[in-house]
């Protein structure tokens, strides 16, 4: 992802002398050294949980699945995983900050806990300072879909249809500010084109209107909308990363075929409570480093379009960040109001 590289980037860039001034105290202080070796190593055999805003099928709740059985294997403990549905996320939010901050409570998150801010006027929670990230687990990037029937063959097409037609396209969304509507939202402002949103409760229902030709459009995650694609039911007009996908050579990407500006991705991780012991995080963060990192996770999330790309606590910390003020821009520029 471009823009997580340019965090990472800056991120390697301002620690080069934290590090190294790190590096000297340990040197020179090997006692401490080990003390937090031994600190980081230690298992801690807690029941964990982790949390889900998202219903089954997501790679919120897909990555979970996956990852739960082998932190258990590695943390000689139990981790089971609980959905917490509704709000948009929030009220997994919730329940993680009223659960025990000892890092048995873990939350599954995409970039909906970035939107919150941009949508609700008032959380019970700060979602800046309220949470410690774990681990990036993975990016991925959506399909643009219309119906079959649709008479465009490409980003091009649609906006010019668009264009000779302001405000009777409609466009689907899971629901207002989900990361659907503010994608969609993102490449109206690239492309000043005029489209009425019609917002739904879920990806599923919105997607069924494409297919029945309800709505001219939708921008989803590739794994919702992927066998919709394989089974000739919806037309992908793009992918909205800046590089094809190797499963759809043939299908360009939004920048290729019409809209030059437009990149979205959808990024999926882990989060604690900020009132979790930094230890605690430090061991998460290695352990289910190390999970993603295995060829069997790895495959199986490649699969469903989701490239994985572990983090450090402090790198998925800054992109949620940058995620947010970006929203909020999206949200103002929209006139998405809060509810």
């Amino acid at each position: 992802m471009n823009l997580f590289r340019l965090i990472k980037q800056q991120w390697l860039q301002q620690g080069t002398t934290t590090l190294l001034l790190g590096l000297s105290i340990l040197l020179t202080h090997p006692a401490l050294g080990q003390s937090q070796d031994a600190s980081v190593t230690k298992k801690d055999p807690k029941n964990y949980k982790i949390l889900v805003g998202f219903g089954a099928g997501g790679i919120p709740d897909a990555s979970s699945r996956m990852i739960a059985p082998k932190l258990a294997e590695k943390m000689k403990s139990t981790v089971i995983v609980e959905s917490k549905l509704g709000a948009g996320g929030t009220l997994a939010a919730i329940a993680l900050l009223a659960a025990p901050a000892d890092g048995a409570t873990l939350l599954s998150v995409s970039p909906a806990h970035a939107t919150a801010p941009a949508i609700y006027k008032k959380l019970p929670y700060d979602t800046s300072s309220d949470f410690a990230p774990i681990t990036l687990i993975g990016e991925g990037p959506a399909l643009l879909v219309v119906p079959n029937d649709l008479n465009v063959s490409n980003v091009a097409d649609l906006i010019s249809l668009a264009k000779a037609n302001p405000g009777k396209l409609n466009y689907s969304s899971a629901g207002i500010g989900s990361s659907s509507h503010f994608a969609v939202e993102l490449l109206k402002m690239q492309t000043g084109i005029d489209v009425v949103h019609i917002p739904y409760k879920g990806v599923s229902e919105a997607l069924t209107e494409v297919v029945a030709g309800r709505v001219q459009f939708h921008i989803t995650p590739y794994s919702t909308a992927i066998g919709l694609v394989k089974d000739g039911k919806v037309k992908a007009l793009a992918v909205t990363s800046k590089k094809r996908l190797p499963e759809l050579p043939g299908v360009p990407t939004a920048a290729e075929s019409g809209a030059p500006q437009y990149d979205w991705v959808f990024w999926y991780g882990l989060l604690a409570s900020a009132k979790t012991p930094p230890e605690t995080i430090t061991l998460l963060n290695k352990e289910i480093v190390s999970i993603l990192r295995s060829p069997d996770i790895q495959k199986q999330l490649n699969q469903m379009g989701v490239s994985v790309t572990p983090s450090s606590p402090d790198e998925f910390k800054k992109l949620i960040a940058f995620e947010i003020v970006k929203f909020q821009k999206i949200a103002k520029a929209a006139n998405i109001q809060p509810e």
